[in-house]
């Protein structure tokens, strides 16, 4: 069986998950890696992405341009209904709409070499574009495809959400909290399986971690307003042991890094903050290495935007260190407070140190680091997740060959 995943851009430095349940798919069937736009020129590319680099397929302006010529030859009404439907469908959203309708071309694009290589079915990350070209695919070449949501391509908005929804041969929940999200939405009778996405356990090392003061606390997310930085620089501000003089290792890049930097500095603890900037994962598993303690404090941006189930977690989980988030979306699937993790309300500042000062003095830290490395191991495993995965794939492919039997 031969499966494409399409994604946005690839490589992608913040999508470590999509990498590793791609490589582990591929580890069982025939894959191919499909992307729709260029990556960022100043993109980490982490080293399980280095195999894949030569190898994504992303059509040109030109290819993209003649292969919807070819569809509206070929396929003139249904190609024109592609078109309408994408522009109804998000034309609430007119910013969307453009980028919508350049996905259109490369997506006609994307179908004809689904037709020409032979690609059974399709399986999408994130439920914007490229699950637009997913659909759009279906419709032109007749593939079947599913796809998996993950936070803001489902919160922020949901344009054309229930018409791709529809269309799948199912839908994969990452969580709990996605799947009554999706059924919200889209109606009680969506097939979501829940598939988790997550990590080789195996290549974490696991310790539990001696009580040190004044503790390294790290926090891995880029700098977007959803992931809560602001509210741990606050929460340590002015903190009293054991948090006094702790010192926070900030691993990854974005739009607030200054507006965090000033605010650092602002109140009083810009000393003890260091900006890592975007880095490959081996520097990622390093500073986790010498933390003692991982902190996440998610809230929801005012947009909507909010986590999944935020990867890093899983990561520290799996290392060993005490885990701090939020009661927010999926993670109290993954974080059980004061068995597996703490948690506080989201953006709830004296909650959260609370929740850091608890994870440090609170008994029996053994017991809690491996009940929180077997939640990773039993239900958060990149491996277990392929498999699953494989067994949709092949479930789909299955049917298409019954029904065309049928058919014949």
């Amino acid at each position: 069986m031969k499966v494409a995943y399409l994604v946005s851009r690839f490589p992608a430095t913040t999508e470590t998950f999509v990498l590793r349940e791609f490589n582990a798919v591929a580890d069982e069937l025939e894959v191919e890696l499909h992307a729709l736009f260029p990556p960022p020129e100043d993109d980490i590319v982490h080293p399980d992405a280095e195999r894949w680099v030569a190898r994504v397929q992303r059509p040109g302006v030109g290819e993209s341009v003649a292969a919807l010529a070819s569809w509206l030859v070929r396929r003139p009404l249904r190609t024109l209904n592609v078109v309408g439907t994408v522009v109804a469908g998000h034309a609430r959203r007119p910013r969307v709409l453009v980028r919508a309708l350049v996905t259109v071309p490369v997506a006609a694009a994307h179908a004809r070499r689904f037709q020409r290589a032979g690609v059974e079915h399709v399986h999408a990350h994130f439920a914007t574009y490229p699950t637009l070209a997913a659909w759009i695919a279906h419709r032109l070449a007749g593939t079947s495809y599913s796809f998996t949501p993950h936070a803001h391509d489902l919160f922020v908005h949901q344009a054309m959400l229930a018409r791709k929804a529809a269309d799948a041969a199912f839908v994969v929940g990452i969580s709990e909290f996605n799947r009554r999200f999706l059924h919200e939405h889209v109606g009680a009778g969506l097939d979501v399986p829940i598939v988790r996405y997550g990590i080789d356990p195996a290549r974490f090392a696991f310790r539990v971690r001696p009580e040190n003061e004044p503790p390294t606390i790290a926090c891995v997310a880029r700098l977007l307003p959803y992931k809560g930085h602001s509210v741990l620089l606050r929460a340590l501000a002015g903190a009293g042991p054991p948090l006094a003089g702790a010192r926070l290792e900030l691993v990854g890049d974005g739009p607030m890094r200054d507006e965090l930097e000033r605010e650092a500095v602002r109140l009083g603890i810009g000393g003890r903050v260091w900006f890592h900037g975007s880095v490959a994962e081996p520097e990622v598993a390093a500073v986790l290495a010498e933390a003692d303690v991982f902190a996440l404090p998610s809230i929801i941006a005012p947009d909507g935007d909010m986590e999944g189930i935020p990867n890093a977690l899983i990561e520290a989980m799996a290392a060993g260190l005490p885990a701090i988030s939020t009661y927010q979306s999926g993670v109290p699937e993954l974080i059980e407070d004061g068995r597996t993790g703490f948690l506080a309300q989201p953006g709830d500042v004296d909650g959260l140190r609370d929740a850091l000062i608890r994870a440090l003095t609170e008994a029996d830290p053994v017991a809690r680091a491996h009940a929180a490395r077997a939640v990773v191991e039993e239900q958060f495993s990149t491996q277990r997740s392929a498999r699953r995965l494989v067994e949709l794939f092949t479930a789909v492919s299955a049917g298409a060959g019954s029904s065309a039997r049928s058919a014949g």
